[in-house]
């Protein structure tokens, strides 16, 4: 058949050759992260605020959007419990990208040698992961949620025991500010504003949208999201991978044509977008 289809046998075999390649070029990268973790000592990234504690069963690591939220949780955290680690702008989307490309971004470094567990199906190693809440927490704007769906795809991609044994919570900041009786209240987001003009129909205050979690003081971020006494975390839930896999492929991989219609075929379900 390949003598018969040039043309075909000559894109098979060119994609043979990328796809050794990228083994060999992903090789070379695993084995490069490896020794820079060696060379670090403990391995842990300068970025990495940790917590006190050694106990996993009681360790949080808060994975932050942004420098400045980042400090603001640094200084709200309990510094026994609590460890917070800050990124910078938006990951690689992992769903496209090879082994070693993933492996040259220096916030995906940062992440695994921070959870200390390795990473892909053959390394990650659920008996050696130091925290077992992993924490995102981002704005609670579009900007925010396309974060965390960057952040989901690499834990579900890279580490998809943490995801499967129930270890990845999503943080709820608000997005929404008032004032009653000259107090401050937050609402988490549209729906949770809605709900509170019927409850509070007289209400006149004007309400202030969060631009971002750096607009919050330490106390502020402490009382609204950190707080294990008065916050509300999401616990990420895969009930069936195999249709986990199909909706990641879809909506972050390279077939266009197949995002696009998922999200035809599903935008009338779709409530509350924050636009």
């Amino acid at each position: 058949w390949l003598e018969e289809h040039p043309a075909e046998a000559k894109i098979i075999l060119q994609k043979a050759i990328n796809a050794q390649r990228a083994r060999l070029a992903a090789q070379d990268a695993r084995r490069s992260a490896r020794r820079k973790s060696a060379l670090d000592g403990a391995g842990m990234p300068e970025k990495l605020k940790d917590c006190t504690s050694r106990d996993p069963r009681e360790s949080e690591l808060f994975i932050v959007e942004g420098d400045s939220a980042g400090g603001s949780a640094i200084q709200a955290r309990d510094p026994r419990t609590m460890a917070v680690l800050p990124l910078r702008g938006k990951i690689l989307n992992v769903e496209r990208a090879r082994a070693d490309r993933m492996l040259q971004n220096s916030e995906i470094q940062t992440m695994i040698q921070a959870l200390g567990a390795g990473f892909g199906d053959d390394e990650f190693d659920m008996e050696k992961i130091r925290y077992h809440k992993v924490i995102l927490l981002c704005d609670a704007d579009v900007d925010g949620s396309h974060i965390r769906t960057l952040l989901l795809t690499f834990l579900y991609r890279q580490m998809k025991e943490l995801v499967l044994n129930g270890h990845v919570y999503i943080a709820q900041p608000p997005l929404f500010s008032t004032e009653v009786k000259k107090s401050k209240i937050y609402l988490k987001d549209e729906h949770a504003k809605d709900l509170f003009l019927q409850e509070n129909p007289k209400h006149k205050a004007d309400f202030g949208r969060l631009k971002g979690l750096g607009e919050m003081n330490a106390d502020e971020l402490w009382d609204t999201t950190m707080d294990p006494e008065k916050r509300t975390l999401l616990k990420v839930t895969v009930e069936q991978a195999s249709i986990a896999d199909e909706v990641f492929s879809k909506l972050m991989g390279e077939d266009v044509e197949s995002r696009k219609t998922f999200i035809q075929t599903n935008a009338k379900d779709v409530r509350f977008l924050d636009i």
